[in-house]
């Protein structure tokens, strides 16, 4: 599975779409110009009060809840990673794993971004057409070793906004290697134990040091 501090960084820019985009077209910012000027505003916050949300993993969740996954297309994810397992469940479950899907993003973005700062990303030049449904914002994450890392962003547009759903690392793909994991474990265990796991897993405090 992906690195999660890796997965986290990346995904922080990708999440970071400002509502100001549900009313933008395609005379309005690009894709880039939304992650950067967005990413900046996470940035901000984070280098600012960085001590407290170390010491409060729910103060740093709800941080993350509302900047970060209200432009993230979790259901669409959720169904994508799930596969075939997601036309077979029942709207109780669907519910369900949504849920702890999205519970599962907050503490593993949460993770990554308490140490993320503005040194260590940059938006390269958006190749793609911002009038198109479908996007990909290409940037770079530095390692602590200066080994720079490329990371794509995968968006489309969904009732006029856009919406990040995967994200590719090194030439791998989160929803990918989540559907991999997950599809395998559904498989051998089922579909609901999966998703108590999940909601287990969630329910635990997770203190950082």
């Amino acid at each position: 599975m992906i690195r999660p501090l890796l997965l986290g960084t990346a995904l922080s820019l990708a999440l970071t779409l400002s509502t100001r985009l549900i009313a933008a077209d395609a005379a309005g910012p690009g894709p880039e110009e939304i992650v950067q000027g967005s990413a900046q505003k996470m940035l901000v916050e984070l280098d600012s009060n960085r001590a407290a949300y170390r010491r409060d993993p729910a103060k740093l969740d709800e941080l993350v809840a509302n900047v970060l996954l209200p432009t993230f297309d979790t259901e669409y994810a959720a169904r994508l990673v799930l596969g075939q397992s997601w036309r077979g469940a029942t709207d109780e479950q669907r519910k369900r794993f949504v849920d702890a899907f999205y519970k599962s993003l907050l503490h593993n973005y949460g993770e990554a971004l308490i140490d993320f700062t503005a040194d260590r990303f940059v938006v390269l030049p958006f190749k793609g057409d911002p009038a198109d449904t479908q996007a990909t914002v290409r940037t770079e994450v530095k390692r602590a070793s200066g080994e720079k890392v490329p990371v794509n962003f995968t968006l489309h547009r969904v009732d006029g906004a856009w919406k990040a759903w995967d994200v590719v690392i090194e030439g791998v793909s989160y929803v990918k290697s989540f559907r991999t994991d997950l599809g395998a474990e559904v498989q051998q265990k089922g579909l609901d134990e999966v998703i108590t796991r999940l909601e287990a897993q969630q329910s635990r405090p997770k203190p950082h040091t």
